[in-house]
């Protein structure tokens, strides 16, 4: 996939709220972040508003993205929050003049249907932290050092503590993935992405148990699980176990990939809790997973 250019200091970052509303509190607190690296940030019209539960309204929203995605001038694209609200807009997009200047696109949750987007299209983009993190206000700082690194161009590998679920075994693909829930509304939909050679990774938040597994094994039913060539398990943050289910989360998901040969890997640091990593969406990686013991490289030319 194309891998959109890598950011130097002077250059534009648009913030904009494709989803949720944002306090404005933590809109000017990311772009004071970004002005601390020596990026220049620039404000959507509807990156600190509020329609109810969204920023602004559809319309709003789309003209935002739209602009952030069309103006040359900008070289990435920082989302406020997620929450919910991108799949309402994502048809109203045009990305023709993006695929004559890509840039970065940044954030997760909600912003998984972006994710997707884009790498139907061909293009790379960065799964990681939002506007409250930037804003020093999630406890997270370490992802968002790791995210201005990432942005120019430091390539970061990652370790994964040991799980006894994990299963040995050595894959190459394309990373895609994000949040299960939006990953298992986008199925059947233009932006489902293929998962033929993919390694997959998934998080999510505020689910039940028998809801995972529902969504596990749709994934499972619809032929995506059988041909993804690796799994990464990231945080499953806020879930309420139900033992009556007879499960924990995690065993959910390994139990759903029981029957395929590929590497599973739990532990991976991304997610809604304080490790959330940023990663390459779309980019080729190798998963090693040997004696219970994970790691994940980016391959090729970066």
């Amino acid at each position: 996939m194309i891998r959109p250019p890598y950011l130097k200091v002077g250059d534009k970052v648009a913030i904009v709220s494709p989803a949720g509303a944002v306090s404005p509190d933590l809109i000017d607190g990311a772009a004071e972040t970004l002005r601390s690296w020596g990026f220049v940030p620039v404000l959507g019209n509807s990156s600190k508003g509020r329609n109810g539960r969204f920023s602004g309204s559809d319309e709003e929203r789309a003209a935002d993205l739209q602009w952030a995605l069309d103006d040359p001038s900008i070289r990435a694209i920082l989302c406020g929050r997620g929450g919910y609200g991108t799949v309402r807009i994502i048809d109203r997009l045009d990305f023709s003049s993006f695929e004559r200047n890509p840039k970065w696109v940044i954030g997760f949750s909600d912003i998984t249907i972006l994710h997707a987007a884009l790498a139907n299209r061909g293009f790379q983009s960065v799964h990681g932290v939002m506007a409250r993190a930037l804003a020093h206000t999630a406890g997270n700082w370490d992802a968002v050092s790791a995210l201005r690194r990432c942005l120019q161009g430091d390539l970061l590998s990652y370790q994964m503590p040991s799980s006894p679920l994990n299963r040995d075994g050595v894959a190459k693909g394309t990373l895609v993935g994000g949040n299960l829930s939006i990953l298992y509304g986008l199925r059947a939909t233009p932006y489902d992405i293929s998962p033929k050679g993919k390694i997959l990774f998934i998080e999510d938040i505020s689910e039940r148990p028998y809801h995972i597994d529902r969504m596990m094994h749709n994934l499972k039913l619809s032929g995506v699980l059988s041909q993804i060539s690796g799994l990464l398990v990231g945080e499953f943050t806020d879930i309420e176990e139900d033992a009556s289910f007879g499960m924990t989360v995690n065993e959910i998901v390994a139990d759903a990939v029981s029957e395929y040969g590929y590497p599973v890997a739990f532990n991976f640091p991304v997610g809604h809790g304080t490790t959330n990593q940023p990663v390459f969406h779309g980019a080729e990686v190798q998963l090693t997973v040997a004696d219970g013991v994970a790691r994940l490289d980016y391959l090729g030319d970066f």
